[in-house]
């Protein structure tokens, strides 16, 4: 539902983030007739978020801790532009109390829920005692941080395998790690909070016992941060690998009334006990025999939120500006859903080498179009998706009268896709819909379903060239007798040709030679210098877009590290000798 907003047209929207999720929010400023405000990294100076958005302030670094997780250099940035508002999307620091704060102690109108909100449900244990509090199901878990991985191995003595080390500020699958041996709960618990501190700033983590293949439901509401909450719908996100979703629906399929009811309940009271303000998304599993497990609460727009405004025709973004600006939601009660929608995230991961990222140049770019065909992206032909963030380049969303409806107009929207350069989850997709266990009737879809019934089906595609080094080459200036810095990419300042590839200059014919499977930061060595392995041995951990990497040694012998610890490396450096 679409309303004319009476807030006055001066706003200037910030928007603390990057890619798709800037991009979707500057059209929304767009029309409800707000100026929008892009941030920028070196690497993302061009890109279209940046091209589309009113202004455009640069952060000045490479990484996601200089830029779009600085605090700092965000607030300088809307002081900057003269903006009056923030919107921070998803991921990064969308989920931070201290950036809301941050913000609004700046005079800014922080486009999201309070502080105290974010504080409550990000916390997962403060979440998990507000819905006991409120009597919403839960699985066995702590209420406090573990203090090491001791505490996590007496939990899982006592409550048995397999469980689940979660990380306590964060979401997306980031922190999380699954033990199903006792042997592995320190490792998995060190891992987990590296996890977290790289993706959230925290590192604590706490710990669950973990539903086998359970669905994965979600809730999506909308808070007046009065105490009212109106649930939007519900979405079925059980597609996942590495616990990131890759498939989305709405609204979710097979939930009888009774179950549908329980969750959209259990969703309001957990919400308006904390007076929430805002979109947010309460998520459940469903386990196989009806069990429901309170899982978080979301205190953001989620990636698929699209799939939502589709079957009910509510603009969420929107939504977001109309509760943060005093006008509260323009819905009150639950719309019935009008048909069904699918969302497929187009990541940038060669799912034949288990999903590994793949970042590059996208050569060619063709977009699906047609009835009920949306196409949210943050990239374009010609673009590069970068190293250093998140592999999510687009999303491709469908809608038709009908689940099975849908899934036939799916199938000819990915037909009609083409991204050259990079590897993509394309080919899954056209997979994961021929599949029986997707198909309406006989729906048996789970959050282990992509692992351990369709991964061993994926063929590996072609490994995109190395992405060049895209940080800015500064330099002060004088400008009509002003003094400004002047940012110019290195290619340029080298003639206009592309930087030297490192990983091509390596040896290719050295047997020895183990190489990254993936670009990244080396961020640890699981064995030492001189150490003697076998093949098939864990040796080294890359954090390659938001996600660790474990490096196995390609053959026994001796290893010889050739790479420190914290270097960034491309795809295909030399790690280590082997020999």
């Amino acid at each position: 539902m679409t309303t004319v907003s009476t807030v006055p047209t001066t706003q200037r929207v910030l928007i603390a983030n990057r890619g798709e999720i800037a991009v979707r929010v500057i059209r929304a400023c767009v029309e409800a007739g707000y100026a929008s405000v892009a941030v920028y990294a070196d690497q993302d100076a061009d890109a279209l978020h940046v091209r589309l958005a009113d202004e455009a302030v640069g952060l000045g670094g490479v990484t996601a801790a200089d830029t779009y997780l600085s605090i700092d250099a965000l607030l300088a940035a809307a002081r900057q532009s003269g903006a009056t508002a923030v919107h921070p999307g998803y991921g990064f620091l969308s989920e931070s109390a201290a950036f809301a704060r941050a913000v609004e102690e700046a005079g800014l109108v922080w486009i999201g829920p309070t502080p105290a909100s974010i504080d409550a449900l990000g916390d997962k244990m403060t979440a998990r005692r507000i819905a006991q509090q409120v009597g919403a199901p839960l699985a066995a878990g702590t209420d406090e941080p573990l203090a090491g991985p001791e505490e996590a191995v007496a939990f899982a003595d006592q409550h048995g395998l397999p469980i689940a080390i979660k990380a306590a500020f964060g979401g997306g699958g980031r922190g999380l790690k699954v033990v199903r041996e006792l042997s592995e709960v320190a490792e998995a618990f060190d891992a987990a909070t590296r996890e977290a501190v790289a993706a959230f700033g925290r590192g604590e983590c706490f710990v669950e016992r973990f539903l086998e293949s359970p669905r994965h439901i979600e809730v999506q509401v909308l808070g007046d941060g009065l105490g009212g909450v109106v649930v939007v719908g519900d979405r079925d996100c059980s597609m996942q690998r590495r616990n990131q979703k890759l498939i989305e629906e709405a609204p979710a399929p097979g939930l009888s009334v009774e179950q549908r009811t329980r969750f959209h309940d259990a969703a309001r009271s957990i919400c308006g006990e904390v007076r929430y303000r805002g979109a947010g998304t309460v998520e459940f599993l469903l386990a196989a025999d009806g069990t429901i497990s309170f899982l978080e609460v979301n205190t953001r727009l989620q990636v698929e939120h699209p799939v939502t405004e589709e079957v009910t025709g509510t603009d969420l973004v929107r939504e977001q500006f109309r509760i943060a600006f005093g006008e509260g939601p323009s819905i009150v009660e639950t719309p019935k859903p009008v048909g069904h929608a699918f969302e497929f995230r187009i990541n940038a991961e060669d799912p034949g080498r288990g999903f590994l990222p793949s970042p590059g140049h996208v050569e060619r770019l063709r977009i699906p179009g047609g009835p009920g065909v949306r196409w949210d992206s943050g990239i374009e032909e010609g673009d590069v998706v970068q190293p250093a963030f998140d592999s999510m380049i687009a999303k491709l969303i469908v809608h038709a009268e009908s689940r099975d409806a849908a899934i036939v107009r799916a199938r000819r929207a990915l037909r009609e896709l083409t991204v050259d350069g990079p590897a993509t989850v394309i080919p899954f997709d056209v997979m994961a819909l021929d599949d029986e266990a997707f198909a309406t009737e006989s729906f048996a879809v789970h959050t282990q379903w992509i692992e351990s019934a369709l991964l061993p089906k994926l063929e590996t595609q072609a490994r995109p060239a190395v992405v060049p080094d895209a940080a800015l080459q500064r330099f002060p200036v004088e400008i009509d007798g002003r003094r400004v810095v002047l940012g110019l990419p290195a290619a340029m300042l080298a003639g206009f040709g592309r930087p030297a590839d490192p990983a091509a200059e390596a040896s290719s014919t050295d047997p020895a030679e183990l190489r990254a499977p993936v670009p990244g930061t080396l961020v640890r060595w699981l064995v030492d210098d001189g150490a003697d392995v076998a093949e098939g041995d864990p040796v080294a951990v890359l954090d390659a877009m938001k996600m660790e990497t474990t490096v196995a040694a390609h053959r026994a012998g001796i290893l010889s590290q050739r790479a420190e610890l914290a270097a960034v490396v491309p795809a295909d450096a030399v790690l280590a000798l082997i020999s």
